[in-house]
């Protein structure tokens, strides 16, 4: 039996992992959980060389070796057979104290560095690959280049532009980050909403807007894919709701197929990235048109798996189990 561990980094209540990890325990595979920004080096602690003249270098070309330790457990660093960057807390920082500050800096290069320079590991996926799919304009410009249908769009803080590009036809705003956003000391999501020139004025100026060309859609799809598997799920929402994730107690799901464009489409948008996974959302039109809205590099998929019955968890334990994804 392969005793190579995964390594899973994720917030300490996470479901989604949990399901994961539930299924590499089933199969007898080694896991170590740990939350990088939180756990080190209170309760982790990592030993990790390279270099010097009797160095040994791994097939994959990586050096470093040593031992992480989270707890009781302890883990070869040259023996990890896979890394799941999932939801771990964000690197610890915006402290006034200048040795605070420059601690979580060491921190998340070294520990952070370490873990994302491990030798024949599988990431899903690598932590930079996922920072560098978040922007939403590299997205777009990907999507378009890879041949998937893209909603006009303009990222702006001219008012006057603005204003011009929402007159023109009907449009959508939508952040260009789900970033934590509160409402009277409340959580509050900003979902995707319809604009007009009417609804516009000189605060436009004070930051960068997303723009987009509001597609008459007749339902939403989302598209999970894990390494060279897609599994997709067409999402209904009630009439006139835009965002359906503001909805999601009216939603209703089924498992469709993904046409073999998209398909190959979506393969060379991740490989373009060095991702091996991707939760991609399209808006449906009467036509049969999939226009391509948005990749989230790290998205959500345990809901659909019970909602549409797609077999997500096995997945991902397949490839974080077995081996090498053709984007690595």
């Amino acid at each position: 039996m392969d005793g190579r561990p995964v390594l899973v980094c994720t917030e300490y209540e996470d479901p989604t992992a949990d399901l994961v990890i539930a299924e590499l325990n089933r199969r007898g595979v080694p896991v170590l959980r740990f939350d990088p920004g939180r756990d080190f080096p209170s309760s982790v602690v990592l030993t990790a060389r390279t270099g010097g003249r009797d160095a040994l270098w791994s097939e994959s070309g990586g050096a470093w070796g040593g031992r992480l330790t989270a707890g009781a457990r302890a883990v070869d660093l040259s023996a990890v057979r896979a890394l799941y960057h999932r939801r771990p807390s964000p690197w610890p920082g915006g402290s006034d104290e200048q040795e605070v500050r420059f601690a979580a800096q060491e921190n998340r290069r070294g520990l952070g560095g370490v873990l994302g320079a491990l030798p024949g590991c599988l990431y899903l996926s690598h932590p930079q690959a996922i920072a560098r799919a978040e922007y939403k304009p590299a997205q777009l410009d990907a999507a378009t280049r890879v041949g998937l249908t893209v909603p006009a769009s303009l990222i702006t803080n001219d008012p006057v532009e603005a204003k011009q590009f929402c007159a023109q036809q009907p449009t959508i705003y939508k952040p260009l980050h789900a970033g934590a956003y509160e409402i009277e000391g409340e959580p509050a999501g900003i979902w995707a909403a319809p604009v007009g020139a009417g609804d516009l004025d000189g605060t436009v100026s004070q930051c960068a807007h997303l723009f987009q060309v509001q597609v008459p859609k007749v339902a939403d799809v989302r598209a999970v894919v894990v390494g060279e598997h897609v599994f997709c799920a067409r999402i209904t929402a009630p009439p006139g709701v835009v965002d359906w994730r503001a909805e999601y107690q009216s939603l209703t799901y089924e498992p469709v197929d993904c046409p073999d464009g998209i398909r190959d489409a979506q393969q060379r948008f991740l490989a373009g990235f060095g991702l091996n996974f991707g939760a991609f959302d399209y808006a449906v039109t009467e036509d049969g048109t999939w226009w391509f809205l948005e990749c989230n590099p790290n998205g959500q998929w345990a809901w659909l798996e019970d909602a549409a019955g797609l077999p997500i968890t096995h997945a991902i334990a397949d490839l974080l189990e077995n081996g090498v994804s053709r984007h690595e």
